[in-house]
């Protein structure tokens, strides 16, 4: 009889544990849902800004991928600023920089102004881009770590759907992105304004979060780490807890500092780990999901559907996207990382050469183009076919692996370079798409089909399977 007490009262006790594991990840994954939703929410204003302003393509393209360029900087700094302030001090300085943002892009006279503000949340969006799955990585038991790491992109795509979402709300009440909305302002600045709320949330909840335990014992608060490891890791005996206080800081002390030097290694210059990260993070972006994300309501517009069209087939493909990052996370810690890039790199290079044949099949050009029937709905199909082997596979799984891969000595450095890798990738697709779209939509989409093909291979060849590993075993 009292064993079955014992044993109701462990149980119990260790579901209140990964009920308190799950909330403290929700809450730094917030970042992610500011990473979705201030990377997408120009979606909706693009065509907005572009008229409003007398944008080329190039310069409109410039604009809306600028703040890729901040989210870079964010990412390269977000590392050593939280080796040095702590995880939860990093996250909250980020939902800062994306309050300032939110105000200054809804408030801009101009496009050098509105340039300033993406810029400043686009550092924001990369320090939590950076931090959030270091942080929940690092807080989370390895049974399910898989799971609680995919949230930063169930997060994201969140963020996406509800940017999107809102962006087509408010167009829809003014009656265009570009027609006046409240006082006196149009509906695109709202489209930035909208953001401040969810930011300041951010911010005051990451407030209750714990310091990482790993960043606790990294900088000798060893008492700090053992309350904190009591909490997350259901770890309440003294033997435990010091062994895993041990384990941590055996590791730390066997691993390298974390130092942008110490990331050096013997192929090109870095250790293979980083670069694996690195070509991780350039692939994910390398296949164009973002052009679906950032162009998805011009393209529409452009190829025969009506502006109200348009948004609502964004905002129906956003939330495919969310739906299938549910099932990512049912099967991230029972198939395994690697098998689920392997299946989604396959699924995106059919899917993107489908697009690109549709597109072939276009009529007119610029203004005039369209897609004779069937070739439009076809093309409708797979590209949300596309985004349900992306989010089946490589949005969710990127963050992951990012999250745990890398050795703990070097995890927020390393995470760091990779992030800002990911970043300049995400730069180089968004801001040249609208000159590919010139030179045509077909080579674009074939493009993109060609680099997921790449990621497949890259998989097979590079990739190391992380589930069920203690991040204390994680080596270079």
């Amino acid at each position: 009889m009292n064993l079955n007490t014992t044993t109701t009262t462990g149980q119990d006790e260790g579901a209140r544990t990964t009920a308190r594991v799950v909330l403290i990840a929700a809450a730094a994954a917030i970042g992610g849902f500011l990473f979705g939703f201030d990377t997408a929410v120009i979606n909706g204003a693009v065509d907005a800004v572009r008229h409003g302003f007398g944008l080329g393509a190039g310069e409109i393209g410039f604009a809306v991928s600028c703040a890729l360029l901040g989210s870079a900087l964010g990412a390269w700094y977000a590392g050593p600023l939280a080796d040095r302030l702590g995880r939860v001090r990093t996250m909250q300085v980020a939902a800062l920089f994306l309050v300032m943002s939110a105000i200054g892009s809804g408030l801009v006279h101009g496009v050098w102004d509105l340039v300033l503000w993406r810029v400043v949340g686009g550092i924001g969006v990369g320090m939590a881009s950076v931090i959030a799955p270091a942080y929940i990585a690092e807080v989370s038991p390895a049974n399910v770590r898989g799971r609680l790491g995919s949230m930063q992109q169930l997060a994201i795509v969140l963020g996406i759907f509800v940017a999107l979402l809102s962006d087509a709300w408010l167009a829809s009440t003014a009656g265009g992105a570009a027609k006046t909305l409240w006082l006196g302002l149009e509906a695109w600045r709202w489209m930035f304004l909208v953001a401040t709320l969810p930011a300041l949330i951010y911010g005051v909840l990451v407030m209750g979060v714990p310091e990482s335990p790993r960043y606790l014992v990294a900088r000798g608060r060893l008492a700090e780490a053992r309350v904190v490891l009591a909490k997350v890791l259901d770890l309440h005996s003294d033997t435990a807890l010091d062994a895993k206080v041990n384990d941590i800081a055996h590791s730390l002390r066997a691993e390298y500092r974390p130092t942008l030097r110490d990331l050096r290694g013997p192929r090109a210059g870095l250790l293979p780990i980083v670069w694996t990260g690195i070509l991780l993070s350039v692939f994910q972006q390398f296949v164009g999901i973002n052009v679906i994300f950032y162009y998805s309501s011009t393209l529409w517009h452009s190829v025969g559907f009506s502006e109200a069209d348009s948004f609502s087939l964004t905002v129906a493909t956003s939330i495919v996207n969310v739906l299938v990052t549910l099932v990512a996370i049912a099967l991230v810690d029972k198939i395994g990382r690697k098998p689920l890039l392997l299946i989604g790199s396959a699924g995106m290079a059919v899917t993107l050469g489908l697009m690109a044949w549709c597109f072939s099949q276009a009529t007119g050009s610029g203004a005039t183009l369209s897609l004779p029937a069937p070739w439009g709905v076809i093309a409708l199909i797979a590209a949300n076919a596309y985004v349900v082997c992306f989010g089946l596979s490589w949005g969710p799984m990127v963050w992951v692996l990012l999250g745990e891969m890398f050795p703990n000595g070097i995890r927020a450095i390393a995470l760091a370079v990779a992030a800002a890798a990911q970043w300049l990738a995400n730069f180089a697709i968004t801001s040249t798409f609208p000159w590919l779209a010139q030179v045509g939509l077909s080579f674009a989409y074939g493009l993109y089909a060609f680099f997921a093909l790449l990621s497949l291979l890259f998989v097979m060849r590079a990739v190391r399977e992380t589930r069920g590993i203690e991040l204390e075993d994680m080596h270079a």
